[in-house]
């Protein structure tokens, strides 16, 4: 059994994979074990060391795995270079502070002694997307290779080839033989891993319903998960905005990553009052954008990942259509040489309650617009929503913006007069059918560790 990395650029065959058998993955998940007897013992310092010098080889590294995503999912190269810079930065993050992090803390009790300890969990399972595919897998190693814990990693399979550079670029660091892998499988196999009593602890960032299912398999062995789910971020616009700024931090958002991130504005709610003169600015924005060759420096814009998720996501559009939204802006699959992936940037308006657009998740460049008397009916739909991934607000006035998003979004990122995005310095995550368990910051790093109570008398 194999698996294809595919262009899709033009649909051709990059690499054919030969997939890992049952025993293959089996001895690679004792190899994890027997690693981590070693790796947990190590101290913070030697770890902090691991981390630099895995920040410093991406950085060497930095065109050749910006050409790789480029070529296996469509990322523009300039795009590409910025993932590379935020994986080294997050692991020069958890270098410097990570010790910090797990520090014992001190309790005053009745006690001689008594404190927290906060201490490795052992293998982890991660299972990561196509979208980013160096930065979803190190946002979760650094801060778990940090806290010592070793880790296995099903990439997506379309993105294989970055998967086994993720591999290569820590051996080179100096990581270890086997405490970190990658499982070159399919989705299939998910469950008999988990299964597996070495993993103690499962990470997903995917879908929804791939999310349900991993966190049922979990939960029925008492295993420990965290899902960062898919999202359908409002971005409200309101009547005091400043509208060209606005539009232009929409477009950049929407697009980003060919429209293909889970934190990515999708859908757009513009008080009425200044709906027309945000839009007219809105589509100069998209229109704007090129798209072309992922490896053309003057493309903003590549193809999308998979033709099958490109195809999806016009059937999308034409069934939105159908229901009554207006489209405004793209909506066609353009005329490029090959069998590509291909989708024009796209706006639909009209957006209501009843139509697809209202609830399910767009995961292309697609924008969603809707329309509200005023902010407070604005706020209700963005709330009107299964997904709490992140959201943002536009306004001059920055008390009400917080006051906004501190008591009245629901989501686990709230931004104000700013792109949502992810930083190491701040958790992230998400609430309802986006998810649970947080990333980054001091609560990432200890999501995957044992917090142990010590009392001494």
């Amino acid at each position: 059994m194999s698996m294809q990395s595919i262009n899709p650029v033009n649909g051709e065959v990059i690499k054919t994979y030969k997939k890992d058998t049952p025993a293959t993955i089996n001895k690679k998940i004792e190899q994890a074990q027997a690693a981590f007897v070693l790796w947990r013992n190590s101290i913070f310092k030697e770890r902090a060391v691991l981390l630099k010098n895995a920040a410093a080889v991406l950085r060497k590294r930095q065109p050749a795995l910006a050409e790789l995503m480029a070529l296996e999912m469509g990322k523009p190269l300039k795009q590409g270079m910025d993932e590379i810079e935020k994986c080294a930065k997050v692991c020069e993050y958890y270098a410097e502070n990570g010790e910090k992090f797990l520090k014992d803390d001190q309790i005053a009790t009745e006690a001689t002694r008594s404190y927290v300890s906060f201490q490795p969990l052992g293998v982890i399972l991660a299972i990561m997307p196509w979208n980013f595919p160096f930065w979803q897998a190190f946002r979760f190693l650094a801060p778990g290779l940090m806290a010592g814990n070793c880790a296995l990693l099903k990439h997506a399979s379309n993105v294989t080839g970055c998967a086994l550079a993720i591999e290569d670029i820590l051996l080179e660091a100096g990581l270890q033989d086997y405490a970190f892998q990658t499982l070159v499988t399919d989705s299939a196999s998910i469950k008999n891993i988990i299964e597996n009593p070495v993993i103690k602890a499962v990470t997903l960032t995917g879908s929804t319903n791939a999310g349900m299912e991993v966190a049922k398999q979990a939960a029925g062995l008492l295993k420990k998960a965290v899902l960062e789910l898919g999202g359908s971020d409002p971005y409200i616009v309101l009547e005091d905005a400043d509208l060209e700024y606005a539009a232009g931090v929409c477009a950049e958002s929407r697009l980003l990553n060919n429209g293909q991130s889970c934190i990515a504005a999708k859908r757009f709610i513009l008080v009425e009052s200044i709906a027309d003169q945000f839009l007219e600015i809105f589509v100069k924005k998209m229109s704007a954008k090129k798209t072309g060759d992922p490896f053309e420096k003057t493309s903003d814009l590549g193809p999308m990942a998979r033709k099958d998720l490109r195809d999806e996501l016009h059937q999308q559009v034409i069934d939105n259509i159908n229901a009554g939204a207006q489209c405004i802006l793209g909506g066609e699959i353009p005329e490029f040489e090959g069998d590509h992936a291909y989708y024009t940037p796209t706006i639909l308006t009209g957006i209501t309650k009843g139509m697809p657009a209202y609830s399910e998740e767009i995961f292309g460049p697609v924008a969603l617009v809707f329309t509200a008397k005023n902010g407070e009916e604005a706020v209700k739909i963005a709330n009107d929503s299964p997904f709490g991934l992140g959201t943002a607000v536009f306004t001059r006035n920055e008390v009400r913006g917080e006051l906004i998003a501190r008591n009245h979004f629901q989501s686990g990122s709230c931004f104000v007069n700013s792109m949502v995005k992810s930083d190491p310095r701040l958790p992230f995550g998400g609430i309802k059918q986006s998810g649970y368990g947080r990333e980054l910051g001091i609560f990432g790093i200890r999501e995957f560790v044992n917090i142990k109570t010590v009392y001494v008398r």
